[in-house]
């Protein structure tokens, strides 16, 4: 059931969280101000990123998605853009999502707005949202040709 570093389990059976959590807690330093996050595991998940653009006069679009590979036994991150095999609906929902969330926010930049979809579900889970301009934009900026494929909310 093993876990990892910093104190990480993966509980596999929900009889297992109450006392999982338990353990947790004990082995917590009295003076830790670090709060107990959980994540959903998944065996056939994809790392999705949507990158946004927002402006003061509430312009806000997004360029579609990408899929985050890492390379097996290297330190690389490899760049899928659009993501294969994703379907549509989940295409325009994670894109819908992102847009909400940045327009939520009232952001205005360039961001990335992560998510985790499990394939076997066809769920996804919102990470977190990068905002900064990150190395894999090139690659949709490339992608989309920029302004071939960008559409207003």
């Amino acid at each position: 059931m093993g876990g990892g570093g910093r104190g990480m389990r993966v509980v596999r059976d929900e009889a297992q969280l109450a006392a999982r959590l338990e353990e947790a807690q004990e082995k917590r330093s009295p003076h830790s101000a670090t709060p107990l996050c959980s994540w959903k595991i998944s065996s056939a998940a994809k790392h999705i990123e949507v990158q946004i653009l927002a402006d003061e006069h509430g312009n806000l679009l997004h360029l579609y998605e990408r899929r985050l590979l890492r390379a097996a036994a290297a330190p690389e991150v490899v760049e899928v853009a659009p993501a294969a095999n994703l379907p549509q609906n989940v295409r325009e929902g994670l894109c819908a999502a992102a847009v909400q969330i940045a327009r939520t926010a009232n952001y205005r930049n360039a961001c990335t707005v992560e998510f985790l979809y499990d394939v076997d579900s066809q769920n996804w889970y919102f990470i977190e949202v990068n905002p900064r301009v990150q190395v894999e934009h090139t690659v949709t900026e490339m992608v989309t040709g920029w302004t071939s494929c960008v559409r207003r909310y």
